[in-house]
């Protein structure tokens, strides 16, 4: 029997709706919590060819959160895992495994190169940079993000507002799986809903998810949602840029106030005082933080005060 039967029996997907499917190539960047659902369930609809980009390696202390890796793999690049597990669950699908973080100056090629882009990152800056790329080019962005027990799903670019329209102001501090927990299951519902999504896309099921908000809240046990077809961009969002896009003349701010700085070159500056700062006129400001989130928030202030140019740097090195 085709594998693919039980999909191609429903009247929204038939034989030419999974011939499409077998045509797509989804952008995948992550492969943790959010993205083991997602590379599963694309994989196993029969998605033609998927692209993983994820830079970290297999931990124990992940797996109540990513079944898709055993034990014995703790150490190996997830990148790597997963593409194994995928060739074994479904050898017709093809994916590139890429080892190495996503940053802005690798992320337009790979967003360019996708039917749907799936951000299943756990940073700031990974999330801004693949919806300012999607937004840039006309390309479907799927987002998500699970934290302790609820999360979100959101379909968004391609024609929708962006990431950036929905969350203009981003929190001062952000809690991460580490410090604030997170349960297995709430991650794996919300990565299954991120991965129905892009399916919808691909096939062009109607109505569609871009600008449609999902929310989940297991401790409650509530789904909620709302469109934000009518959010509007920031007027001046702050990029982030890769390390190997610094400028000569760009003023460097560190804003860590746990490490040296990342370069000789950089200035030492808590976020709590970057209102001391005071650029050349003609310089472009980069300030660096760990995730991005100091640097953005720290941008923001800056903002307010001077009309230059800044851009963002996430050091994830």
């Amino acid at each position: 029997m085709n594998r693919y039967a039980r999909q191609i029996v429903l009247p929204q997907i038939g034989p030419e709706g999974q011939a499409r499917l077998g045509r797509a190539h989804a952008l995948v960047v992550g492969a943790g919590g959010l993205g083991v659902p997602v590379l599963q369930y694309l994989a196993g609809a029969g998605v033609g060819r998927i692209t993983l980009v994820d830079g970290d390696s297999v931990a124990a202390h992940n797996l109540h959160r990513q079944p898709l890796y055993r034990t014995d793999q703790a150490g190996q690049p997830k990148a790597l895992a997963a593409a194994a597990a995928l060739a074994a669950l479904n050898p017709e699908v093809v994916v590139e495994a890429r080892t190495d973080w996503l940053d802005p100056a690798c992320a337009p090629a790979l967003v360019g190169a996708a039917d749907v882009v799936l951000d299943c990152a756990d940073t700031f800056a990974a999330s801004l940079t693949l919806s300012d790329c999607a937004q840039a080019l006309g390309k479907p962005l799927i987002t998500a993000s699970a934290l302790g027990m609820s999360g979100y799903v959101a379909g968004c670019c391609g024609g929708a507002p962006s990431l950036r329209a929905i969350f203009p102001d981003l929190p001062e501090r952000g809690a991460t799986c580490a410090t604030a927990g997170v349960m297995g299951p709430v991650v794996g519902a919300i990565g299954a809903l991120q991965a129905q999504m892009a399916l919808a896309v691909l096939l062009g099921l109607e109505p569609g998810p871009l600008g449609q908000l999902v929310s989940l809240d297991a401790g409650n046990w509530r789904m909620g949602g709302f469109r934000f077809d009518t959010a509007p961009e920031p007027e001046a969002p702050l990029p982030f840029i890769a390390r190997s896009q610094i400028a000569p003349d760009d003023m460097l701010v560190d804003l860590r106030t746990e490490a040296a700085p990342f370069s000789p070159e950089a200035l030492h500056i808590p976020p709590a005082d970057i209102h001391t700062l005071c650029p050349p006129e003609h310089a472009r400001v980069v300030l660096a933080c760990a995730t991005g989130l100091r640097a953005h928030n720290a941008g923001q202030m800056l903002q307010t005060r001077w009309p230059g140019k800044i851009a963002l740097l996430a050091l994830t090195d």
